[in-house]
């Protein structure tokens, strides 16, 4: 297996077969094999060492178990388990808890510290063909808390068409917190903004704003280095442009009766 120390390039097994670290939420040992569980709920399996893996992975992986290896990336925080962005669980050895939650303030300092600023940007002059489009688009600025976790976000740009969903003036919206501007702040939406921002994901998010009492779509993706661009719908406003599956149907039938009742 080849690989190098930055996690970065692709992983080359005996049989073959490859595969890019980026995908891996983390891997579990069963005697010489490796379950490599990947974004997407995939599973991969490859006959290869826990040494190994920790030789070619590198520090954007931390060892939580000697059995399992966890991609720092796909960690929202540490508990009584380990609590993965897409929701799963995993547990660990307890004594290493203090050890686990400062091991991961380093490595995403580190991560942090490598993100260039955007500087003096002039995102209304960079985002002013959005001005006039008839869908809500912002880009928004996380802000880390002192262990680097994601905990708010700024909105730097937003077009009309936000200010109309989120039913408040730009002049009120851009350079304040979401947390500021909404109390109510659900953290859902932390998780996917944080993997947007800062690990380059490009995320669809369909869930309920109790900030704004509305059902929402949502596309999240990078721009800025520490921000992402967020496309957002109503989805009470949606209409298919072709035959959608019986799922799709039924699931927007089901948020627009929501969003109305």
């Amino acid at each position: 297996m080849n690989g190098d120390q930055r996690g970065a390039q692709m992983l080359t097994f005996s049989d073959g077969s490859q595969l890019d670290p980026a995908l891996i939420l983390y891997i579990m040992m069963r005697r010489n094999y490796a379950e490599f569980h990947l974004a997407g709920g995939k599973l991969k399996e490859a006959r290869v060492t826990m040494a190994q893996l920790e030789t070619r992975l590198g520090v954007e992986f931390v060892k939580i178990h000697r059995s399992t290896l966890v991609s720092v990336r796909a960690i929202h925080d540490v508990t009584d388990t380990v609590n993965l962005n897409n929701g799963e669980k995993l547990n660990y050895v307890a004594s290493k808890k203090t050890w686990l939650q400062s091991e991961l303030r380093v490595r995403r300092k580190r991560l942090l510290q490598v993100l260039p600023e955007a500087g003096q940007t002039d995102f209304r002059e960079h985002y002013r063909v959005f001005d006039t489009l008839p869908f809500a688009f912002t880009d928004i600025e996380m802000v880390f808390d002192e262990k680097n976790n994601a905990v708010d976000w700024i909105f730097r740009y937003g077009n009309p068409a936000l200010a109309e969903l989120e039913k408040l003036p730009l002049d009120t919206m851009i350079g304040a917190s979401f947390g500021s501007l909404f109390p109510n702040m659900d953290a859902k939406w932390l998780r996917a903004y944080e993997r947007s921002a800062l690990y380059g994901e490009t995320l669809e998010i369909l869930d309920y704003s109790p900030e704004i009492d509305t059902y929402l779509k949502i596309i999240s993706f990078p721009t800025f280095p520490g921000h992402c661009g967020c496309i957002l719908f109503d989805v009470s406003r949606i209409r298919f442009g072709n035959t959608p599956s019986p799922a799709d149907r039924a699931m927007l039938l089901y948020l627009t009766q929501m969003a109305r009742s």
